[in-house]
């Protein structure tokens, strides 16, 4: 399987970024809401196989020493074939220098403790949506 790895915003259908996003049961939101969250990232990456768009994950930074990690998918049909990692290596090369956190679903806590990840015990936060959050395990 030959991937072509983009680490850029061009060219992007925000649309089955959308879908995709959808697919794994991650928050989604409007198309156009996506490109600018991409567009306003530290850095992005997008996984391809030929024309169609299997993975992508970004990061948001100061680039000085905090960092953290979204929208990390690959779709169902292309995983467990490393192509997660590859897209986790490429965006933690970026942040090397920096303090990481990051949203996981539920389960899919080992995947990013194979990266050095750990839970965190202090973690607040405030969501737009509470209720969906507390549906995915977000909040008490």
């Amino acid at each position: 399987m030959e991937l072509r790895i983009q680490e850029d915003c061009e060219n992007i259908d925000w649309y089955q970024v959308r879908e995709h996003l959808k697919l794994v049961g991650m928050g989604y939101h409007k198309p156009e809401s996506h490109r600018q969250a991409f567009l306003n990232s530290f850095c992005v990456v997008f996984v391809f196989v030929h024309d169609k768009l299997i993975g992508f994950g970004r990061a948001v930074s100061d680039g000085a020493y905090q960092a953290a990690v979204y929208d990390v998918v690959v779709i169902p049909a292309y995983q467990r074939r490393g192509i997660g990692k590859l897209i986790m290596e490429r965006i933690l090369k970026k942040v090397s220098n920096c303090n990481i956190i990051l949203y996981a679903n539920i389960d899919r806590e080992a995947f990013y403790e194979k990266f050095g990840f750990r839970l965190m015990n202090t973690a607040m936060a405030k969501f737009l949506r509470p209720e969906i959050m507390k549906e995915k395990g977000f909040t008490h």
